[in-house]
C-alpha cells in the first residue's frame, strides 16, 4: 500500500469508474475518508461502480476528510441507456448523393469564372 506524505491538505483522487474495492484503495493511498449514503454496507460492496463523487477529484482538502461516492443515479441523471429509439417525425431529408444530383445546372458543365 503506498503511504502519502504526511502534509495537512490532499488532493481528492478521481472515483467516479472505479469499482468500490479500488476506491476504498485510492482514497486510503491519498489520505482521505469515504462515505456511500445509497450503500449502508459499504464496507462490503466489491463490484458496484462509483458514478458520482463530491467534492470533485484534485480539490484539495485536510487530510482524512470525507469523500462522498454515490453508486447510483440520482433523479433524472444518467441511468445509462442512450435516449428514445422512437422513429424520428418528420423524418430527415435525404442526403449524400442524393443532395448532389438535385442541385441545379448540368453535372458536367465546366466552371468559369
Amino acid at each position: 500500500m503506498l503511504i502519502p506524505p504526511k502534509t495537512p491538505d490532499v488532493r481528492v483522487p478521481r472515483l467516479v469508474g472505479l469499482m468500490a474495492v479500488d476506491a476504498r484503495e485510492a482514497a486510503v493511498a491519498q489520505g482521505v475518508l469515504l462515505a456511500a449514503p445509497d450503500r449502508p454496507e459499504f464496507h462490503r460492496a466489491v463490484v458496484d461502480y462509483v458514478v458520482r463523487q463530491y467534492p470533485p477529484p484534485g480539490v484539495e482538502v485536510p487530510r482524512g476528510a470525507v469523500v462522498t461516492v454515490w453508486f447510483e443515479f440520482g433523479e433524472g441523471e444518467g441511468g445509462g441507456g442512450a435516449g428514445v429509439r422512437e422513429p424520428r417525425v418528420p423524418r430527415p431529408g435525404g442526403g449524400g448523393l442524393q443532395r448532389e444530383l438535385d442541385r441545379p445546372g448540368r453535372p458536367f458543365e465546366a466552371i468559369t469564372g
